[in-house]
């Protein structure tokens, strides 16, 4: 199983670049990254610096979205890393909740998705893509170069289209029986589109947050710590529930019942601990959608994970113990899973 580091381009950003470095010394393969040009600093020109100074770790948005960049520019800046060092990022892509929201608009549609995935990716290969009547191809781009495009997603057209179109997916929460129920619906869809589904990899990401015992007092900060990620999803969630009803066939109510209590979300706080519109978010939610507790607790979830197909962990980082728990997954779960 690969390993990825999740983080907000909180200034400095000298150190995002210095988190990222520790987990590549760590055994991370993967240094992902908000996208949000509001609320954080610009990844892409980050993604330079942690490439300068790291020596194999892949990077990328988690997620980009097809309308705060225009495609030919996303896709240049993705072939741009690549010619500088080396094929080495993926492109993360979803509907673009707080970075569309924040600046007044709303989230993609799934057909825009679709279309863009098509784009960025051809493009930033040096092949040729019609951006609306106009064929262009970028002439600089050398032979070889690749850009995986994953797709964030959580519903079931959205699942469908993971399945059909994207090259990963990522599934932003740790829940077993979730985590399941999606995969199968990425990789059915894959199969009756022709494709292998081995060809899908699969990328769970959410907190993960190492105590020392299993004490409640030890359970119940880590739990605060990530309770903000219950609320995170939960925009998703609402989205969800707008669209099909409550309790409906086409989404599990595992994934749904848990946002009733919901009243709303301030950006502002977006991804943080101490999130206050996020008190809504239960404690057995916490425990379903992330990975706290004991070392042999992370690794007992993480194996079965692997299990129900998950290709790569991204660990969220976002709370008091950042240093910690990549250097607690550097020396102890990572060696345990990859044992």
């Amino acid at each position: 199983m690969d390993f990825g580091l999740v983080l907000q381009t909180d200034p400095p950003a000298s150190r995002v670049i210095s988190l990222m470095k520790r987990a590549e010394r760590n055994g991370f393969r993967y240094g992902w990254t908000f996208d949000s040009a509001v609320l954080w600093q610009e990844p892409f020109v980050i993604y330079s610096q942690i490439l300068a100074n790291t020596q194999k770790l892949t990077v990328g948005p988690m997620v980009t979205n097809p309308g705060t960049r225009t495609w030919e520019v996303t896709a240049s800046t993705f072939a741009t890393l690549n010619d500088m060092f080396g094929n080495r990022t993926v492109c993360g892509i979803g509907r673009g909740d707080s970075a569309m929201r924040v600046a007044g608009r709303k989230p993609n549609t799934l057909a825009r998705i679709s279309e863009a995935m098509k784009v960025i990716r051809a493009l930033a290969r040096g092949e040729e893509a019609d951006l609306g009547g106009t064929v262009v191809r970028i002439p600089w781009i050398k032979p070889g170069a690749e850009l995986p495009v994953w797709m964030a997603a959580y519903g079931p057209k959205a699942l469908k289209m993971t399945g059909e179109e994207a090259d990963g997916f990522i599934l932003q929460l740790a829940d077993l029986y979730l985590t399941e129920y999606m995969v199968k619906a990425v990789k059915d869809a894959a199969v009756a589109a022709g494709r292998d589904p081995g060809d899908v990899t699969i990328c769970v990401a959410a907190p993960a947050y190492v105590t020392e015992d299993d004490s409640p007092q030890a359970l119940a900060h880590a739990r605060e710590q990530c309770r903000w990620f219950g609320g995170m999803v939960g925009n998703h969630v609402a989205d969800l529930v707008a669209k099909y009803g409550e309790h409906s066939s086409a989404v599990p109510d595992e994934l749904t019942d848990y946002i009733k209590a919901r009243q709303g979300y301030d950006y502002a706080h977006h991804g943080r601990s101490g999130n206050p519109d996020t008190q809504f978010v239960p404690d057995e939610i916490v425990d379903r959608f992330c990975l706290i507790g004991p070392v042999e607790r992370h690794i007992e979830k993480l194996n079965a994970l692997r299990e129900l197909g998950v290709d790569q962990f991204a660990v969220y980082d976002m709370h008091d113990a950042q240093e910690a728990v990549i250097d607690a997954y550097g020396t102890q779960v990572i060696p345990a899973v990859n044992g």
